[in-house]
């Protein structure tokens, strides 16, 4: 699979003070992914192939275990068909089924999961964890847990959903999520955070604000850039856009039911439901649970909440 890129937008910020007009200039990182290997679209194309290979092997392969198989001499040559079509029924049933209903891998080609999950982090994702759905349509047909805030959750991008986004769940059906003056609060509740050492950002050498959150069982780091504005600029136009209130210090929510508010770790650099609003029900893709190798630094490996 292959998703989507960071790409970086400057945009003139302008003020009106008492003493006139001030004209303020900052950067401002629009993060069009979470994760890559591929477009959903290409995703989806190979879900159907793999779907394919899966049912006509396997027809092959009944065809010869239940006809051919005791119709052909001890020793005899298996043919071109059962060699190249039946033969590989149990490689790609397994396969099918691992990356369907179990597991699927993804590489981080973004920041804004930083200081959780870094560019070049190759991660699994459960795909069980909230639900089975069928593969290519991904229908859920059995409920099991829904998503808690906390989460690092994988999903199909509502205003484009053959890209594929990853960020964390802050808010669930029925919350009020308030992010004023970069804080954020759940239900009147503000989130318990404590500010840590500065982060570091290697490739970039400059510092980020450090906090670490809880969010019930879930503790996380994330991070703040002291010169960034507060405000929300160019918030989309998005389903259930009447629930958000926008204003100078941020912006308030009330989490309509079916869907979810997501944000990014790295808060300054990530466009997430800030921006472009909730994530249905039917978007989820599964929880991210596990970084299984990155190439740059092998200690990344374990699990990460």
């Amino acid at each position: 699979i292959h998703h989507d890129w960071d790409n970086a937008d400057r945009r003139e910020l302008t003020s009106l003070s008492a003493k006139g007009l001030e004209w303020l200039a900052c950067e401002h990182r629009v993060e069009r992914v979470g994760m890559t290997y591929g477009k959903r679209a290409f995703d989806i194309g190979f879900a159907l192939i793999l779907l394919v290979l899966t049912v006509v092997t396997g027809i092959l392969y009944a065809v010869d275990v239940l006809k051919f198989r005791n119709l052909r001499a001890k020793n005899a040559k298996e043919p071109i068909w059962v060699e190249w079509g039946a033969s590989f029924f149990p490689v790609i049933l397994v396969v099918f089924v691992l990356r369907s209903f179990l597991f699927e891998p993804f590489k981080i080609p973004s920041g804004s999961m930083i200081p959780t999950l870094l560019v070049g982090d190759f991660i699994l994702v459960n795909k069980f964890t909230y639900g089975i759905r069928l593969p290519v349509i991904n229908k859920k047909i059995i409920d099991l847990n829904s998503p808690q805030r906390g989460d690092v959750m994988v999903f199909r991008y509502p205003e484009d959903p053959s890209l594929d986004y990853i960020k964390r769940v802050v808010g669930v059906p029925g919350d009020t999520v308030a992010y004023q003056n970069k804080r954020l609060s759940i239900n009147g509740q503000p989130v318990e955070t404590t500010r840590i050492a500065d982060y570091l950002h290697p490739e970039r050498l400059y510092y980020s604000e450090q906090y670490v959150a809880r969010m019930g069982d879930v503790e996380y780091r994330y991070l703040n850039d002291s010169d960034a504005p507060a405000f929300i600029p160019d918030a989309a136009r998005f389903p259930y856009r009447d629930n958000c209130t926008y204003n100078a210090a941020g912006v308030v929510c009330k989490v309509p039911e079916g869907n979810y508010f997501v944000m990014g770790d790295n808060r300054d650099n990530s466009r997430d439901s800030r921006f472009w609003g909730f994530v249905p029900e039917q978007n989820i893709v599964g929880k991210a649970f596990f970084v299984w190798l990155n190439l740059g630094d092998l200690g990344r490996i374990g699990s990460f909440k």
